[in-house]
């Protein structure tokens, strides 16, 4: 470094003058991918009726995604453990970056769903930045930045909601992901100029038989888990996929404990704090991705059925503002107050907060302010959640460990909002009004009360955590 003298960046910790660039550097190749979970969402409508196909069809636009970001999350943070962390960063971004441009020149819906999963890869840019922020800062300063890192997962997902339905409306789909193209590119950029290749390695060969059982596992548990509500979840493919799954990672783990330089090191999850860790992910993804699917829901149902504002797209985005713009200051000081208190007493606050935001959601759900009010505290909630969980983690294993660790730690996060998203839909659906197919207000409610109490669950598990 090449000074000791303080600045203050944007987003609000106190870095050193030599780290400022590629901390830029990082959030840059971050929020690329994290934008890129939800934009397209609200552009599915015109994606249907541009390419004339189904619902079921159109939902693999975001099936495809979430099935490549898993399973790419841990295989390339493992690979940048091994052979440089930079280095990958910069592939993942190229890949997300050619996946956009794919998804750009879409012609049909074939074209699309596969440039998608080609975006999915690009998800390692988590661990990744997460290992070299770990490198690139002094040590007292790493949870914050994890903090803001932490919290560009979740700005991204909300303003991923709320920017494209001007973009759809006056350019076209398309330019969503033209526009996204020039931010990914920029993010090239910068990682290039700014981020140095990481010093602490982890050699050894590529395990490809773990690779494969975990990718196969992964596969068939996130397809049984996005296809069950439309199948049936007793219905023979379902039932086949989650006994595959269980078959697949169950030999995997058998597997990964025999070899001498396996995929992942079966025994650094054992550790009680990663242990925790992943549980407490799991559930929070549970509870809280509900939030990002059933808000905008209903708000855009018509008031005239009883409940619901009426929004269009865009102003459904906008009762997501509150959410990001406070988990964009949660993230940072879940970074400082746990590197004083403890991470374990940040995550338990977070899971509090966001049990409180659920709550709020579900007994005031008829008032608009009460809305915008919930989102808000849940923004806290999250943004505490995502940047102790990775603290935790990072805190709990060796440097070379750090992309495969908090690649879990995000994959079991996913797995648990793939979860929560189709049974918070499911419960939402299970109850109609009289004669028509919207869905019911108590619905609704039920699936708010649901994430409450698994936030309360949560709370539980952080406080198993080891207190150091």
């Amino acid at each position: 470094m090449t000074s000791s003298v303080p600045q203050r960046d944007v987003a609000g910790p106190v870095v050193r003058r030599g780290v400022a660039g590629p901390f830029a550097a990082l959030l840059s190749a971050v929020l690329s991918f994290s934008l890129m979970q939800t934009m397209v969402v609200p552009a599915l409508p015109d994606l249907r009726s541009e390419f004339g196909t189904t619902t079921t069809a159109i939902s693999w636009v975001l099936s495809a995604f979430l099935l490549t970001s898993s399973v790419g999350t841990v295989l390339i943070g493992r690979l940048g453990d091994m052979f440089g962390k930079r280095r990958l960063l910069l592939l993942s971004l190229a890949v997300l970056a050619a996946g956009t441009l794919l998804a750009a020149l879409s012609g049909t819906i074939g074209t699309l769903i596969a440039a998608r999963a080609v975006q999915g890869l690009g998800a390692a840019t988590f661990p990744l930045a997460f290992g070299l922020v770990r490198e690139v800062f002094p040590r007292d300063r790493v949870p914050v930045a994890i903090g803001v890192i932490s919290a560009m997962f979740g700005i991204g997902f909300g303003v991923g909601l709320v920017v494209p339905g001007p973009i759809v409306d006056t350019l076209g789909w398309q330019w969503i992901f033209w526009l996204s193209l020039v931010m990914i590119l920029l993010a090239i950029a910068l990682v290039w100029v700014f981020v140095r290749e990481s010093p602490v390695l982890s050699p050894g060969r590529v395990d490809w038989i773990g690779a494969v059982l975990l990718s196969a596992g992964l596969v068939a548990l996130l397809l049984a888990i996005s296809e069950g509500r439309s199948l049936g979840w007793g219905s023979a493919p379902i039932i086949g996929l989650f006994a595959a799954a269980a078959v697949l990672l169950v030999v995997f783990v058998v597997a990964e404990s025999r070899i001498a330089q396996p995929m992942i090191n079966i025994g650094m999850l054992r550790l009680r704090a990663v242990a925790t860790a992943n549980v407490a992910a799991l559930i929070i993804g549970f509870g809280m991705y509900g939030a990002f699917t059933l808000v905008p829901l209903y708000v855009e149902t018509p008031s005239e059925v009883g409940y619901g504002f009426g929004a269009s797209v865009t102003e459904a985005g906008l009762f997501m503002v509150p959410m990001a713009v406070t988990m964009l200051f949660a993230g940072p000081l879940a970074g400082r107050l746990g590197a004083r208190a403890g991470f374990r007493l940040t995550l338990a606050l977070a899971c509090v907060v966001g049990a409180a935001g659920f709550a709020l959601f579900a007994l005031a759900h008829d008032v608009a302010g009460a809305i915008y009010a919930g989102a808000a505290v849940l923004g806290v909630g999250i943004g505490f959640a995502f940047s102790s969980l990775a603290n935790l983690v990072v805190a709990a294993v060796e440097p070379r460990q750090t992309g495969e660790a908090t690649g879990i730690n995000t994959i079991m996060r996913t797995v648990g909002g793939a979860i929560g998203a189709q049974i918070a839909a499911t419960v939402v659906a299970s109850d109609h009004l009289p004669g028509t197919s919207t869905p019911a207000e108590s619905g609704y409610t039920a699936a708010f009360v649901m994430s409450a109490i698994a936030m309360g669950l949560a709370t539980l598990v952080a406080l198993a955590a080891p207190r150091t």
